[in-house]
C-alpha cells in the first residue's frame, strides 16, 4: 500500500529529535526519506538510553522507515553523491546552524541551481536571521525566550521542567512538516521550490495563542496560576487520598455540575465561573479537600460513567492498557532484521485510505549507503574505492 506522501523524496540531514521527528511523520504517511549521516560521528540519539537489544529505543522509533546512507561531507566526492541526489531527492531537511550547509558547499542557492524545484527545510534554534542565528540552545532556552515559560508551572515555585519537548516538536517538528507540505503544495502550481526557515523559538512564539493574543490586544500580560486554563481557576489537578492525582477540566456548567455532583459538593457548581481570583482560590481548595476522602480507584468508577472532563493521569504503562487508547491502535509492531519486531508508537493519523505497513526500525549507521549508491549508477570497483578513503561506509 503507498502513503498519502508516496510521492514524496526527501534527504535528510537532521539529528537529535525535531528534524527527525518531522521526517519520521512523512516517512509513517508514505514518502520515502533518505538519512545523510556522518560516517564517524553518530548522532546522539543513536546513544541514548534505553537500549533494547543493542539500539536506542528513541532512534529506533524516530527513525523508522528511513533508509541511511554514510557519507563524509569534507570529501568532495561525498559532496558529489548528495548533488546526484538532489535531482530525485527534490525536498531537503537540515537542521545545522546557519551557514555550516553553505560552508559544505551544500546551501539553498548552491543546490536550488541544480534543481529548481528543490524545497529545502531548515529547522534551527533561532532561524536564518537576526543576532540569535548561531546561538546554541535546547528546548528549554526556546520556551524561555518565547514567553511560554513565564506563565507555566507554579507561582510560588516557578516554570517547571517539562516531560516532552515542546519546543522541539510543537515548534520544530511539527511547524517544519506543514512548511515543507505547503511547499509541495506550491511548487504543484508553480514548479518552483523554495527555502523554508523555521525556527524553533518562533514557531513556540506562536503558541502563545490565547495568553499572546490576551496581551497584544488587551495589555494582559500573563503570569503563572492567573489564567483560567494555566492553575489561575480550578482547571487543575487534584490528589486522591492513596496519592494519585485527577486532571478536572469541567470548565462549562453541565460539567462542572457532574464534577460537584460526584464529589458531593453541588454547592460549588455555581462558583466554577466566578472571575474573582479569590473565589477561584477558594474553590480549588474545596475540590482539594474533597479529592483527598478517596482513593483514586473510588474516584475513577466514579467519572468514569460522567461527562464531567475528569480524568486519572497514568503512567505511560498505563496509558497503554487504557482500552481507548487500545481502541485506536496507537501501538505498532515494527520489523527488525534478524529478530522479532519491536513494539513502537503507531502513526497518530488516520486515513480511510489507510497507511502503509511499518517497513523497519532505525537503521545502522550508512546501512543503504551502497544501495543508493548502485541506484545512481555506482558500479562495485567506484563503492569499494570510496569505502577504501573513507568517503561513504
Amino acid at each position: 500500500m503507498k502513503g498519502p506522501l508516496s510521492s514524496l523524496k526527501v534527504l535528510d540531514f537532521s539529528t537529535l529529535l525535531p528534524g527527525p521527528f518531522a521526517s519520521l511523520l512523512l516517512a509513517d504517511l508514505g514518502a520515502e526519506v533518505l538519512r545523510v549521516e556522518a560516517p564517524e560521528r553518530a548522532d546522539l540519539i543513536r546513544l541514548l538510553p534505553p537500549h533494547a537489544d543493542g539500539v536506542s529505543a528513541s532512534h529506533a522509533y524516530l527513525n523508522r522507515n528511513k533508509r541511511g546512507i554514510a557519507l563524509d561531507l569534507k570529501q568532495p566526492e561525498a559532496l558529489d553523491v548528495v548533488r546526484q541526489l538532489i535531482q530525485e531527492y527534490d525536498i531537503l531537511l537540515e537542521q545545522f546552524r546557519p551557514g555550516v550547509m553553505e560552508r559544505l558547499g551544500l546551501g539553498y542557492a548552491a543546490l536550488k541551481a541544480l534543481n529548481p524545484r528543490l524545497i529545502y527545510v531548515s529547522i534551527t534554534g533561532y532561524g536564518q536571521t537576526g543576532p540569535y542565528r548561531e546561538r546554541a540552545g535546547h528546548d528549554i532556552d526556546y520556551l524561555a525566550l518565547s514567553g511560554l515559560a513565564s506563565y507555566s508551572g507554579r507561582a510560588e515555585s516557578g516554570p517547571l521542567p517539562l516531560g516532552m519537548q515542546v519546543a522541539d516538536v510543537a515548534g520544530g517538528s511539527l511547524h517544519g512538516a506543514l512548511g515543507l507540505l505547503a511547499a509541495v503544495i506550491q511548487r504543484q502550481h508553480s514548479g518552483e521550490g523554495q527555502h523554508v526557515d523555521v525556527s524553533m523559538t518562533d514557531c513556540t512564539f506562536s503558541l502563545n495563542a490565547m495568553a499572546g493574543a490576551g496581551y497584544l490586544a488587551a495589555g494582559v500580560e500573563p503570569e503563572r496560576e492567573a489564567l483560567a486554563l494555566n492553575g489561575g481557576s480550578f482547571y487543575d489537578y487534584y490528589r486522591a487520598r492513596d496519592g494519585r492525582w485527577f486532571a478536572v477540566g469541567s470548565l462549562e456548567p453541565p460539567f462542572m455540575k457532574a464534577l460537584c455532583t460526584a464529589l458531593e459538593r453541588p454547592e460549588l457548581a455555581a462558583l466554577g465561573l466566578s472571575p474573582d481570583p479569590e473565589v477561584q482560590r477558594a474553590l480549588k481548595r474545596e475540590i482539594a479537600q474533597a479529592f483527598a476522602t478517596r482513593d483514586a480507584a473510588e474516584w475513577g468508577e466514579r467519572f468514569a460513567a460522567l461527562d464531567a472532563c475528569v480524568e486519572p493521569v497514568l503512567s505511560f504503562a498505563e496509558a497503554l492498557e487504557h482500552p481507548h487508547l487500545q481502541a485506536r491502535g496507537l501501538v505498532v509492531e515494527v520489523p527488525r532484521e534478524g529478530a522479532p519486531p519491536q513494539r513502537q508508537m503507531a502513526c497518530p493519523l488516520k486515513f480511510s485510505a489507510g497507511l502503509p505497513t511499518p517497513r523497519h526500525i532505525g537503521a545502522a549507521i550508512g546501512a543503504h549507503t551502497e544501495e543508493v549508491l548502485r541506484e545512481l549508477g555506482y558500479g562495485d570497483a567506484r563503492i569499494a574505492e570510496l569505502k577504501a578513503r573513507k568517503v561513504v561506509a
